[in-house]
């Protein structure tokens, strides 16, 4: 990988490969560039488990000092937790130093607001103009705040939120056999609690020790679950979630030890919540047609965004949604808890549907409109990507064209999106069709012309 790519600013934050261009005095910098930009007051800290956090905390702390900012320690935490801690308590603003679904080698900056959010297009170009121009605030020692340590409340706040929206009592009677995989990260004490001491799940846990490596790929795809399929069917759960290593994204499996679909996460979620709250639901451009059955089921419209979640959440504001997400990452926004993806949101709405129907994981599943989706990633050239786009688009004349992210062409029977990742020098490739034959079809075409 060459220097030039192994630093990437997105919607998503900063992020890289630590010790090649991702190091303790950019992290120390872009800090000091957010403290500035924040302003004066306090900035809530937390991280996962990766071992490069703690180096990357103590840099991003004398970046916020030295800005004027007192900084809060949360410790260990998922993202959603600092971002409903940074809401809650009227903070300036919040970094989660975590490179979520990316590989061990890699750490991030998520960056939030006031309210909680990731920084909009015109917050995150001011941030960066002052980070180029170095136009950092530096305080004496006089005006230097201090540091904070807080690790009990940002759960509880957290978990709080999320328990309002489900009915507690109906959940903790059915004592449901739940299967986690944590992979030892920033969740993995937080879901453990959650599930078995506020639920009363009869949980059956592994890799929830955040003190060891991720032992399986950060991003919990089907394909990586085999230990988690396996522990369903040992331990006869009657579901199981599975996590990446800051806790936003969620992986379900059903009780006949099925890993389900990202998207199907995210249909199901979007099913839970039309059914009690009527609204619109905004989902990103590489997001299942599925939503927009059980939209139309439930009466409600659907919006698309250009993906990342700061795109999604932008979108959800100004529709008014009372759901939304990312379907091929098993993002969940319920915004009623906060507007971010939050796997303990999903978590208790499962459950919580499972109680009141009676059903099990698998026929809530089979509720959802049937659809064959293939994600699949290629290296490119940069300065090629524009031929690659018109090449694509010509070799499918008549489909409908939205270029909001990348290039998305729509038929009557299916749709691909091709585009650059947000987090990775890659591009993505999504298809969906109603067939697998045709899902081939269009895929092994796409493929072919990039």
């Amino acid at each position: 990988m060459s220097r030039a790519h192994q630093l990437k600013i997105s919607v998503s934050g900063i992020r890289g490969v630590v010790g090649g261009f991702f190091t303790p005095n950019l992290a120390c910098a872009f800090a000091q560039a957010f403290g500035t930009y924040v302003g004066p007051g306090r900035v809530i800290l937390g991280r996962d488990t990766r071992s490069s956090g703690p180096m990357l905390e103590h840099a991003v702390t004398c970046g916020l000092l030295s800005a004027g900012c007192e900084v809060v320690k949360i410790g260990v935490a998922p993202t959603p937790t600092v971002q409903v801690f940074v809401d809650e308590t009227r903070a300036r603003g919040g970094i989660a130093i975590t490179a979520s679904h990316n590989p061990s080698e890699y750490n991030a900056l998520k960056l939030f607001n006031a309210e909680g959010l990731f920084f909009n297009h015109y917050e995150r170009g001011e941030l960066l103009e002052l980070y180029h121009q170095s136009a950092f605030t530096q305080v004496s020692n006089a005006d230097m705040p201090g540091i904070r340590f807080d690790t009990e409340s940002a759960p509880r706040l957290h978990i709080e939120r999320v328990l309002k929206h489900v009915n507690v009592d109906r959940i903790r009677a059915r004592r449901f056999r739940v299967a986690l995989d944590g992979v030892n990260g920033a969740g993995s004490e937080m879901s453990v609690r959650f599930l078995r001491d506020t639920l009363n799940c009869d949980l059956h846990a592994i890799s929830v020790s955040p003190d060891l490596p991720f032992p399986r790929e950060a991003e919990p795809k089907p394909e990586v679950l085999g230990d988690l399929r396996a522990l369903i069917l040992r331990e006869h759960c009657d579901i199981a979630f599975a996590q990446d290593p800051d806790g936003d994204r969620l992986a379900v499996g059903d009780e006949t030890g099925r890993i389900i679909d990202n998207d199907d996460v995210l249909a199901l979620a979007v099913d839970c919540v039309l059914h009690r709250l009527k609204g619109p639901v905004v989902v990103n451009l590489t997001t299942s047609s599925a939503i927009d059955d059980i939209a139309a089921r439930h009466g409600v419209r659907v919006y698309r965004s250009p993906v990342g979640e700061a795109n999604v959440v932008d979108r959800m504001k100004s529709a008014g949604a009372v759901i939304g997400g990312e379907g091929s990452n098993g993002g969940i926004i319920f915004p009623s808890v906060q507007y971010c993806r939050d796997s303990y949101t999903g978590m208790a709405m499962l459950l919580d549907r499972m109680a009141e129907t009676g059903m099990t994981a698998s026929q809530l599943a089979a509720t959802l409109p049937v659809y064959h989706r293939r994600l699949g990633k290629a290296p490119f050239e940069h300065g090629r990507l524009g031929a690659l786009m018109q090449s694509l688009e010509a070799g499918f004349p008549g489909a409908a064209t939205d270029r909001r992210d990348g290039l998305k062409l729509t038929m009557e029977d299916g749709w691909i999106h091709v585009r650059a990742s947000n987090t990775e020098p890659i591009l993505r490739i999504a298809a969906e069709a109603r067939t697998s034959d045709r899902l081939n079809e269009l895929y092994g075409q796409a493929e072919s012309l990039l």
